[in-house]
């Protein structure tokens, strides 16, 4: 089955087409004013299509056949991630306008979290409040775990997606068990624009106090916060070279990030009750060893340990842990969309 993966980004949307084996068949990168129609036919024909979808609510937990009483309930999702789910079904109306009748699949970013226990996905909020609204942890990232998880294989894992978002989540044999992440992706680490998790009271002060709104919060929250925020770029390059300098701002913001990565990472574990193995996947867990090694420096109560020569020469996928290290730590490439055309080939099986 050739599977054409469907992944919109906030400012792009990726293509992938895989074959029967999951070689990569062509990929396109577009922007938001290119011509789908035109890319698909460059890419040529597909089997089916597998679609990423942010959000599945409390409903979705598998990869799910769209039908049209499923788009519309991944309509009815909107509210629950306002700035992600409309880009993924504006990018599945371009699909099925260009190619009626293909079977489409709907692969879920929280789907992954979703059988976490109800003592990890509840937050301790009235019970009238919770029964009357969706209020719970989903947590993102799902395709990413999953596939990082696999790739890891089984045991006790902690994978770490660091890029532009970061979360992490603490899977045993295959099974997430807690995520960091909630009820939106703002929860949990500091990430390039976003803060990560803040004490609400904070953010009660500053609606009350400084006559600030809550649209007003909810873009400094999003997008003016995290690195940006802390040191002025959210380009995690930029901030290892500026901390190099020893520019006070970067070196805050670099300090930031790994001590809430740290606490994360012990945090997962004693989820899991021990870890087996440590990955790193996203952008920045690929590509930057220092932010591994800052992090690892830190978990040696845990049996992390890294061998720096394999860390910095590290291309994904590799083994970067010490030699006798009772943890091994592992660089996965970020797959989403071989996760996404595995999804559409089981619904569809």
């Amino acid at each position: 089955m050739r599977v054409l993966v469907v992944n919109a980004g906030s400012s792009s949307l990726k293509l992938r087409l895989l074959g029967a084996d999951d070689g990569l068949l062509g990929a396109r990168d577009l922007a938001p004013e290119d011509d789908v129609d035109a890319a698909l036919d460059e890419l040529g024909e597909a089997d089916a299509a597998g679609h990423r979808i942010v959000h599945g609510g409390e409903r979705f937990n598998a990869p799910t056949v769209i039908d049209d009483e499923v788009a519309v309930a991944l309509e009815e999702l909107t509210a629950l991630a306002p700035l992600h789910q409309p880009k993924s079904l504006a990018a599945l109306a371009a699909v099925r306008r260009a190619r009626p009748g293909l079977p489409e699949v709907a692969c879920f970013d929280t789907a992954f979290h979703a059988g976490i226990p109800a003592a990890a996905a509840t937050y301790a909020l009235p019970a009238a409040w919770r029964e009357r609204w969706p209020l719970r942890r989903y947590g993102f990232h799902g395709l990413s775990h999953a596939w990082a998880s696999r790739r890891a294989g089984p045991g006790r894992v902690v994978t770490c997606h660091l890029g532009a978002g970061a979360s992490l989540a603490a899977v045993r044999d295959g099974r997430c068990v807690d995520t960091t992440m909630g009820f939106t992706p703002l929860e949990g680490l500091v990430m390039a624009t976003r803060s990560g998790s803040v004490d609400p009271g904070l953010l009660l002060w500053l609606l009350e106090h400084t006559g600030m709104t809550e649209r007003e919060l909810a873009e400094a929250l999003e997008h003016q916060s995290g690195l940006r925020g802390v040191a002025g770029t959210a380009d995690m390059r930029e901030v290892l070279a500026a901390a190099k300098r020893q520019e006070p701002a970067a070196v805050l913001a670099l300090g930031v990030y790994v001590h809430r990565l740290r606490a994360g990472i012990a945090a997962m574990t004693a989820s899991l009750g021990g870890l087996d193995a440590l990955v790193f996947t996203g952008g920045v867990g690929e590509r930057a060893p220092e932010v591994r090694s800052r992090a690892a420096a830190g978990l040696g109560f845990l049996g992390v340990a890294l061998d720096e020569a394999a860390n910095r020469a590290a291309t994904a996928d590799a083994d970067v842990g010490a030699r006798g290290a009772g943890v091994r730590t592992l660089v996965v490439e970020a797959r989403e969309d071989l996760e996404i055309a595995r999804g559409v080939r089981g619904a569809l099986a």
